[in-house]
């Protein structure tokens, strides 16, 4: 099976916030910011894998600070590890003043896809290869993120979670 590096699955998507996409106090609804990045971490997903992707989870969403009308957000998102047939895809939004033009950091989650053939079977993807510090620290943390994943949705004993273990040993 071939590899691809974190960044030959890079996604990039920028929008900006209108009235219809806000709450009441003008600013931003979070399901409404879920579903951008439920996009963008598809397409990221899916150029790693070349196959249909679906949700499988989504983790540690943080809403660090509300986005307003007329803002301007740009979903990066990029795969951080592969294993059987999943992904994990590391998404970050940074928003854009539309009067200032400064870029803040304001929102980041982790989010698994699985990859599919045609029936919707679970299929083998190819291995991410990081290239650079922050991809390494990125991929090496993917494993006790999805070991504890795996104890929190009941499909993992804590005592066989070996990378979770290490941290506390």
């Amino acid at each position: 099976m071939k590899t691809k590096t974190a960044a030959s699955t890079k996604a990039i998507m920028t929008e900006i916030v209108l009235p219809n996409d806000t709450n009441t106090l003008g600013n931003l609804m979070g399901g409404r910011l879920l579903h951008l990045m439920d996009i963008c971490s598809a397409i990221s997903a899916h150029r790693c894998s070349n196959r249909t992707v679906v949700t499988a989870s989504v983790n540690n969403v943080s809403f660090s600070s509300p986005i307003k009308l007329g803002d301007i957000i740009t979903v990066e998102a990029k795969v951080t590890r592969t294993f059987n047939s999943s992904m994990e895809v590391f998404i970050e939004v940074f928003v854009e003043d539309h009067r200032t033009g400064e870029k803040t950091l304001s929102n980041n989650a982790y989010y698994t896809f699985v990859a599919v053939d045609q029936i919707g079977t679970p299929i083998e993807v190819p291995d991410v290869v990081p290239e650079t510090e922050e991809e390494q620290r990125q991929f090496d943390g993917a494993l006790r993120r999805r070991q504890l994943s795996l104890i929190l949705a009941g499909k993992m004993q804590p005592g066989d979670a070996s990378e979770l273990k290490a941290i506390f040993s």
